[in-house]
């Protein structure tokens, strides 16, 4: 006999509201609906009032784990429209920056993994030392969450000799308590056993799932958008794409400490040939009209920004694709056929920033039960009808 068993929208093992439906056979789960829109933040709407240098503070905070991806996939594309280029220095600060907040993702989502598969001491450990990369943000940046780092043209803020050297000395830390972590990754018997097996996902799967980031790289696909529609600086830099051929959740893991090694060679590369020069050229107000879309390997995968511009000083749209949505199709796959138990680390397992995924509203007839997704012009329209329909008060709150 089959059940529905909600997991959420409020739900232990969930850190932000979103609903899965699962279909249980005893315990093996048979199908799963994931059900989105219970954050409504608005971000892209409020873009559109906001001028190119504000957006990108307003980006940022898309996601606080990967709030320097959003600003600089943002500012990425709006210096593409402005046609200009960060200087060299400028460049290197702001992808040694990138590089760092990688490792403090990997590392958080190593002690959730820890956590979700019963290992504690796992996630004490990685969350220790997200200490030492956080100290080092905050160091650089003088912020420990939202860096502010980015600017249209560049970066704020410099690097000088002994920065550079704590940094140096903080990534061989790093370094050393990461091989320890791989070990256990790989040969630690309670945990592996844990792992193994558990939300699998074959290679044509997440091909045709159109999966991104660790999640697909652990399922033998070589994609990477540093490597392959290099940005910035990363056609000079030298790194390995990551990637195992497990296609479970232990796999993921794999890739994600890997990932951690190639990070601090890259850190060790920018700073140890860290040009000399400026670190941001003047930026224009206005942008051309034009359009762009901005791609970034953020920790989770690959970002997408589309943003255009219609001559003023503000975007006429911003569109944003987080990693996460294009992970959704994937993890409905993993999850089926899986245990019930397993459901907190096979979700977990994609690192979910549900947050940044909200793009869509769904509207109900509370007398038929008729439901409907709008899409963002549907949704404008609907708002200006209503709004023409309201009668016109002083002093009166706004409906919305």
């Amino acid at each position: 006999m089959k059940f529905n068993i909600p997991i959420g929208p409020q739900h232990p093992a969930l850190k932000e509201p979103i609903s899965l439906r699962m279909t249980v056979e005893g315990e093996v789960i048979r199908d799963v609906d994931i059900r989105l829109g219970y954050n409504h933040r608005g971000l892209e709407k409020l873009a559109e009032e906001r001028s190119f240098i504000q957006c990108i503070y307003l980006t940022e905070r898309i996601c606080g784990i990967c709030s320097h991806s959003h600003a600089t996939c943002f500012v990425q594309g709006v210096e593409k429209l402005m046609e200009i280029e960060p200087p060299k220095r400028g460049a290197y600060i702001r992808y040694l920056v990138a590089e760092l907040e990688r490792i403090h993702s990997h590392l958080l989502w190593l002690g959730v993994a820890g956590h979700e598969a019963g290992f504690d001491s796992f996630f004490m450990y990685t969350w220790r030392d997200r200490e030492v990369v956080m100290d080092l943000l905050e160091m650089i940046s003088g912020n420990r969450v939202h860096y502010a780092m980015n600017t249209i043209g560049g970066v704020r803020r410099d690097l000088d000799e002994a920065m550079v050297k704590k940094i140096l000395d903080g990534i061989q830390v790093l370094r050393t308590r990461s091989e320890f972590y791989f070990k256990i990754g790989a040969n630690e018997p309670t945990f592996v056993g844990r792992l193994a097996g558990v939300g699998y996902l074959s290679k044509q799967q997440a091909i045709d799932l159109c999966a991104v980031g660790p999640t697909a790289r652990a399922s033998g696909i070589t994609a990477d958008v540093r490597k392959d529609d290099p940005h910035a600086v990363y056609d000079e830099v030298p790194f390995d794409v990551c990637t195992a051929d497990s296609c479970d959740v232990l796999g993921r893991t794999v890739v994600r400490i890997k990932e951690l090694m190639e990070s601090y060679k890259i850190c060790e590369f920018l700073l140890k040939n860290l040009p000399a020069g400026q670190i941001a050229v003047k930026a224009p107000k206005r942008a051309k009209p034009n359009e762009v879309v901005s791609r970034y390997e953020a920790p989770r995968g690959e970002n997408i920004h589309y943003i255009k511009s219609n001559g003023t000083e503000k975007p006429e749209r911003l569109k944003v694709r987080a990693p996460t949505l294009a992970n959704y199709p994937a993890a409905v796959e993993m999850l089926k056929n899986g245990f019930i138990a397993d459901i907190p680390l096979i979700f977990a397992a994609i690192d979910p920033c549900i947050c940044c995924a909200e793009r869509t509203v769904e509207l109900v007839n509370a007398r038929t039960g008729e439901d409907r997704v709008l899409r963002f012009s549907q949704l404008r329209a609907l708002a200006a009808k209503r709004s023409k329909n309201l009668p016109v008060q002083r002093n009166a709150v706004w409906p919305f």
